[in-house]
C-alpha cells in the first residue's frame, strides 16, 4: 500500500471516529433533553391543577396562601389569558419587563410588546391548556420551555463545534509541523545527493576527454551524446542543489526553453511517441530554466508512461493578453485520469505504477507554485483518450492598452 492510500485510510478512520463521538454526544444529550421535557410537562400539569384548585377555593383564605406558594415555586414561564386574549396572570418571566410603569401609561405595570413576543413563542412551542375561569368562561394557560432546557438543546452542537475547532486546529498544527520536518529531510537529502553526484560526474567528464584524445573521437556522435548525458547529470545535480533555497528567475522565451528540452528528451523516448510543440513562439516569462525543465520532464515522462503503444504528446503555448499570463498545455493520448483523481495526482506518494515514489507531480506543483508563482492543474482528462495538464505562468511582458485617439 503506497503512502497516499495509507493517508487516505487514516483520514477516513478519523472521520468515522469523529462521527461516532459526535453521534454519541448528540444522542446522550437528547436523552437528558427529553427527560427534562417530561419533568417540565409534569411541572406545568401541577401548575394547572393548583390554579384550578385556587379558583375553586377563591374565597377560602385557609388554603389560598398555600396554593399560591406551590404555584409560585413552579419556575416555568407561564401566561394565562381569558377568552378575549387579555392577560390575567403570568409567572417565570423577566421581572425587569413585567413590573414597572410605562411612561404615559401609569395604569399598566408591564410591557405589552414583551408579553406579545413571549406569548407568540409559547404558542409555537406548546398547545394551550383550557380551564374554567372565575366568571365561568374559558381561560387558557400557555407555557414555554425553561432557559435551562433551551440551552441544553443547543449544548451538544456547541460542544461539537468546539471539539471540531480544536481537532481542526490540532490537525493543521500537526500537519504543518510534520510538513516542515519532511521538508527539512527532503532538502537535506537533495543537497547530499547533489554533493555525492559531483565526484562521479567530474570523473565521467575526464574519461570522455581521455577517450576523445586517445581515439581521436572529437566528432564521434556517440561521444557527443555521452557529453549531452553528462551535461544532463550536471543539470540534475544543479536542480537538487537548488532545493530549499530561492532560485533566480530570468526572462526567457518559453517556446525556446521547451523546444530545447524536448529535443533532448525525445531521443531518449520510444520512437512510437510523437512530440509536437505548437502555439506562440515569442511569449516570454520569468523562469529558472533548470527547474522549469524539471517540470516539463515530469509531465512528459508521465505522458509517455500513460501511452501504452503509439501516441502523441502535444505542448501548446498560449498567451493570455488580458491577464498577462502564459498558458502551457501538455496533452497526451494516453489512458487518462479519473475526474475524482484530478487533485490526488499531485499528492506526495500517489502513483498508479508498481514502481515509483509518486513524487514527480508533487515536485512539479511545488516548483511551479512556490518558485515561479504560477499554477498547475489537470485541465481535462477522459479515460482511454488522454489528459491535458495546464501550467499558468505570469508573462514577463507588461502590455499597455492601446488608445484610439
Amino acid at each position: 500500500m503506497n503512502p497516499y492510500e495509507k493517508k487516505r485510510r487514516w483520514k477516513f478512520f478519523l472521520l468515522v471516529f469523529a462521527i461516532v463521538i459526535g453521534t454519541a454526544s448528540v444522542v446522550y444529550s437528547d436523552f437528558f433533553v427529553k427527560k427534562m421535557e417530561r419533568e417540565e410537562q409534569l411541572q406545568f400539569q401541577l401548575y394547572i391543577k393548583v390554579t384550578e384548585q385556587s379558583l375553586a377555593m377563591y374565597d377560602d383564605d385557609r388554603y389560598t396562601s398555600l396554593i399560591d406558594l406551590i404555584r409560585t415555586n413552579t419556575k416555568l414561564p407561564v401566561i394565562m389569558i381569558d377568552s378575549e386574549g387579555a392577560i390575567i396572570a403570568y409567572q417565570g418571566l423577566d421581572s425587569t419587563k413585567t413590573n414597572y410603569e410605562i411612561e404615559k401609561q401609569p395604569n399598566k405595570t408591564y410591557d405589552p410588546a414583551y408579553f406579545s413576543r413571549e406569548l407568540r413563542k409559547m404558542k409555537k412551542q406548546h398547545p394551550p391548556t383550557p380551564i374554567i375561569g372565575l366568571d365561568g368562561s374559558r381561560w387558557y394557560i400557555y407555557y414555554k420551555d425553561s432557559a435551562t432546557l433551551t440551552q441544553l438543546r443547543y449544548f451538544p452542537y456547541i460542544q461539537l463545534a468546539v471539539i471540531g475547532l480544536f481537532l481542526l486546529t490540532a490537525y493543521v498544527a500537526f500537519s504543518s509541523a510534520r510538513k516542515a520536518e519532511q521538508d527539512q529531510v527532503w532538502v537535506g537529502m537533495a543537497k547530499e545527493t547533489a554533493h555525492q553526484l559531483g565526484t562521479p560526474i567530474s570523473s565521467l567528464m575526464a574519461w570522455v576527454e581521455l577517450i576523445k584524445s586517445r581515439f581521436d573521437a572529437e566528432d564521434d556522435p556517440l561521444i557527443a551524446e555521452m557529453e549531452n548525458d553528462i551535461k544532463r547529470l550536471e543539470v540534475i545535480t544543479d536542480r537538487f542543489s537548488k532545493i530549499g533555497s530561492k532560485p533566480i528567475v530570468e526572462d526567457h522565451v518559453v517556446y525556446a526553453v521547451i523546444y530545447n528540452f524536448v529535443a533532448y528528451f525525445k531521443l531518449r523516448t520510444s520512437d512510437k511517441v510523437v512530440f509536437e510543440i505548437i502555439g506562440d513562439e515569442q511569449v516570454r516569462a520569468l523562469l529558472n530554466v533548470p527547474l522549469f525543465d524539471w517540470v516539463i520532464e515530469n509531465l512528459l515522462k508521465n505522458a509517455a508512461n500513460a501511452i501504452e503503444n503509439e501516441g502523441k504528446i502535444t505542448i501548446n503555448i498560449i498567451e493570455n493578453l488580458t491577464k498577462e499570463e502564459v498558458f502551457i498545455d501538455v496533452t497526451d493520448t494516453g489512458k487518462g485520469i479519473a475526474r475524482s483523481k484530478f487533485d490526488a495526482v499531485f499528492q506526495p506518494g500517489y502513483t498508479t505504477r508498481k514502481r515509483g515514489w509518486g513524487l514527480g507531480l508533487s515536485l512539479t506543483k511545488r516548483i511551479v507554485e512556490n518558485y515561479h508563482n504560477g499554477q498547475i492543474f489537470v485541465k481535462d482528462s477522459e479515460l482511454g483518450k488522454g489528459t491535458t495538464f495546464r501550467i499558468i505562468l505570469k508573462s514577463s511582458i507588461t502590455y499597455e492598452p492601446t488608445s484610439n485617439a
